[in-house]
């Protein structure tokens, strides 16, 4: 199995893609998966509620902003992986962290909630066959295959991470 091909996903997915290091979805979470668990688990309780600019979401925001697009794109993954032919509509992550509450958690649940995401999206995407990363299916009006949206996990993960590296200064 290779990188996902320019036609696999909506050119926006581009710049995710690009971050996920590996020629496999196999590699992208032997080479990822640990390193983005211990990052996001060391999110200081200190800065729970740091926004870097006003109108900018807090780090509870974002955190639990990568879990629900993360749980958002598996779920898309798992639907076409399983020969699901649907349309999948799009969602607006504004719209989601607005109604996430976020803020009124703790930290410490959401990077449990973060963790148990992660975790069974690895377990999911590990046990797919080549025949069902192949698959291409439509969400967001655009085709989209399963082995882009596992680079896109990982790549939207990565980005901020980045994020929280240069705006928020972990």
């Amino acid at each position: 199995m290779a990188r996902p091909q320019a036609h696999e996903c909506a050119p926006y997915y581009q710049k995710y893609i690009a971050l996920a290091k590996g020629d496999s979805v196999n590699e992208i979470v032997k080479n990822h998966a640990f390193e983005l668990q211990e990052f996001y688990n060391s999110l200081p309780d200190a800065k729970a509620d740091f926004t870097y600019a006003d109108g900018k979401w807090t780090l509870k925001q974002v955190l639990q902003h990568v879990t629900d697009a993360e749980r958002v794109f598996a779920y898309r993954a798992l639907r076409i992986a399983r020969n699901d032919t649907t349309p999948l509509a799009s969602f607006d992550e504004n719209v989601y962290v607005e109604n996430g509450f976020a803020n009124e958690r703790a930290l410490s649940s959401l990077k449990q909630e973060f963790n148990s995401v992660r975790a069974a999206t690895d377990v999911f995407l590990l046990g797919l066959n080549e025949e069902q990363i192949n698959r291409l299916g439509t969400a967001s009006n655009n085709p989209v295959s399963v082995n882009a949206l596992a680079f896109i996990i990982y790549g939207h993960l990565l980005h901020h991470q980045n994020i929280f590296r240069e705006r928020y200064g972990l």
